[in-house]
């Protein structure tokens, strides 16, 4: 933060989020700041989609089928470029941003177009900010706490800080840049893990194929994807060495159910194993649920549901009972028949390329993919004694030590950088930090391209839940 210090003086905003602002700022109604825009009739635009930390880009539209399904188009709302658009239920968690280009965003979002005293990138960053987001929550309304909705009537009565718009303007120059520097940082770090990731890959599909014995003998294994395996091995469907379960339990919570902690989506994408420590979500189920879902050793969850076919069927285990964590909605239980398979050797065999190649072909979908019950238990693994697949297992975790502490080392200065670019960006914008007198290098030359990069690296980041919104 070079050539950056306190601004000289400073008044009481009377906002308890950001109770001092430098002198010459003002405290404006968002109304004051932005008018309404409701456009619908203009199916030939674009269709944009919101990253929770970037803001609203154009939604990838290569797969040509998906554009045959926006069959709700017309009822789409048009946002030109430079407006802001927002998720009614989910700008609490920043799910907003400026348009880069005139497009569509779905009926489940506001659309607001800057006056000209205005710059909407600006308040993009200020909106994102985690004290500006609390604030969304208490001008939400819902019957239901976790559906509430910030409607345009409340959202134009919410207090913001406006600095004078050549500010506004040097802010959002300042914030790029730097955004750019740091997209740059997560970029290489994002390689090294996925040449790790490629490694490890390697190291399982290996050993879940073919053992750890060299010179054993091999025979066909009658699977096309698989080849040989070896010769006292078998090959079994997923269904005759495990108990499939898919889960209907949501996020809500009901009084007629019994709390419990949810391992959602994210817990499983995110992590190998599913462990008491985490920091799970508190909801609720029935009896029934928490009977037939909750949590045992050995268990292998599995993401059902994905954007693209590719990333789809990403498992995790289950080392331990965890009484009291059941598996949520949007994921497989697999439960081992344990003679047979144990959990950690099919957390494995899942995990390898050639397992995956069945779950990416067999998904189905246009705009989002998914897998059937009948698709999880027809998917084949090749399957050793059970002794021989606990060599493998401890094998591998040996192997692949090193390349897991490297990974995690990785994604912890993913996590430290930004979490600095959140102090910054909140530092700024609210006038904590002067970036008046900055300027850019000569090479500081910034794109959306560059910036896509800070976009997370989990299913997380986009808003999915766009299309529940509209129903």
């Amino acid at each position: 933060m070079a050539n950056a210090s306190a601004y000289p003086q400073y008044r009481a905003s009377g906002l308890p989020w950001a109770p001092r602002i430098p002198e010459d700022w003002q405290v404006l109604r968002n109304g004051r700041l932005f008018a309404h825009r409701v456009e619908t009739g203009f199916p030939d635009l674009p269709i944009l989609e919101v990253s929770l930390r970037t803001g609203v880009r154009v939604r990838d539209m290569e797969n040509l089928k998906r554009k045959q399904v926006m069959s709700r188009k017309e009822a789409y709302k048009r946002a030109a470029k430079g407006d802001i658009a927002y998720n009614m239920m989910r700008m609490w968690q920043g799910a907003v941003g400026p348009a880069p280009v005139d497009g569509l965003v779905s009926p489940a979002y506001v659309v607001v177009k800057p006056y000209d005293t205005t710059n909407s990138s600006y308040y993009s960053y200020l909106y994102r900010t985690a004290a500006y987001m609390q604030e969304v929550n208490k001008f939400s309304r819902g019957i239901v706490a976790d559906r509430n909705r910030l409607y345009w009537e409340s959202f134009k009565q919410m207090p913001s800080i406006m600095p004078p718009r050549a500010e506004q303007d040097q802010i959002v120059t300042y914030l790029r840049t730097q955004d750019a520097q740091i997209a740059h940082f997560i970029k290489a770090k994002r390689d090294l893990i996925a040449l790790l990731t490629e490694q490890k890959l390697r190291i399982i599909d290996q050993a879940v194929t073919r053992g750890l014995d060299p010179s054993v003998k091999l025979r066909p294994s009658g699977v096309e994807w698989l080849g040989e395996v070896p010769v006292h091995w078998e090959t079994a469907f997923i269904k005759h060495v495990a108990d499939v379960r898919f889960s209907g339990v949501d996020k809500h919570s009901h009084d007629d159910e019994i709390s419990v902690r949810l391992c959602n989506y994210t817990d499983v994408y995110k992590n190998s194993c599913i462990t008491d420590d985490m920091n799970l979500m508190q909801a609720t189920a029935t009896t029934a649920e928490i009977a037939r879902l909750a949590l045992k050793a050995g268990d292998v969850i599995l993401t059902k549901d994905s954007e693209t076919p590719s990333d789809i069927a990403i498992p995790a285990w289950v080392p331990q009972d965890l009484p009291g964590v059941v598996c949520a909605y949007h994921l497989s239980l697999l439960r081992p028949e344990p003679d047979l398979v144990l959990g950690e050797f099919l957390f494995r065999a899942i995990t390898s390329t050639r397992t995956a190649q069945q779950f990416h072909v067999l998904a189905t979908g246009v705009t989002r993919f998914a897998l059937g019950k009948h698709d999880v238990k027809n998917v084949i693994i090749a399957l050793p004694p059970i002794n021989e697949q606990q060599a493998i297992c401890n094998w591998i975790t040996n192997q692949c030590q090193p390349l897991d502490d490297a990974i995690a080392r990785a994604n912890e200065e993913i996590k430290l950088i930004r979490e600095y670019r959140d102090r910054l960006i909140a530092d700024v914008v609210t006038g904590q930090v002067d970036v008046r007198g900055w300027q850019p290098d000569l090479g500081d030359t910034v794109s959306d391209d560059d910036l896509a990069v800070l976009s997370a690296d989990n299913a997380e980041d986009t808003d999915e839940e766009t299309q529940d919104d509209e129903n």
